[in-house]
């Protein structure tokens, strides 16, 4: 798959969409295919305030749990509730059904600190060797 290029990502493998002061944020198809079949999301409820680094929750994979991290400061304002019961769609869509939450962000110039597609396509990269 490729790494869209109107995101946002961080070295633990999330990605962000900036827009209006709110960044959507998921895992990456990387993370996803790393990970293997999700089998449970638990997110941390609307109203949580995080900084960067900060977990947001976890998924559950048939062979991990991996903490899921704030790639910003800010406030959860919106959380897919959809992959309660659906937990898949992270694996099937990382990008658009497969997201986990929407932050309100502190400092939206945070963003200019994370990779852009073409950076984290490097990181994997040099990752793998």
């Amino acid at each position: 798959m490729k790494i869209p290029d109107e995101l946002h990502y961080t070295e633990d493998h999330e990605w962000g969409k900036a827009k209006d002061g709110m960044l959507r944020v998921g895992i990456t198809d990387y993370a996803q295919n790393e990970l293997g079949d999700i089998v449970f999301v638990d997110l941390f409820p609307k109203g949580t305030s995080v900084a960067k680094g900060d977990p947001i929750g976890t998924v559950e994979s048939v062979k991990a749990v991996s903490d899921v991290f704030a790639p910003v400061d800010g406030e959860i304002a919106e959380v897919n509730d959809s992959l309660e019961d659906k937990p898949e769609l992270v694996n099937q869509d990382p990008y658009e059904k497969g997201w986990m939450v929407v932050l309100k962000m502190d400092d939206p110039s945070q963003v200019n600190k994370l990779m852009d597609s073409q950076a984290y396509e490097e990181y994997l990269e040099a990752e793998a060797k």
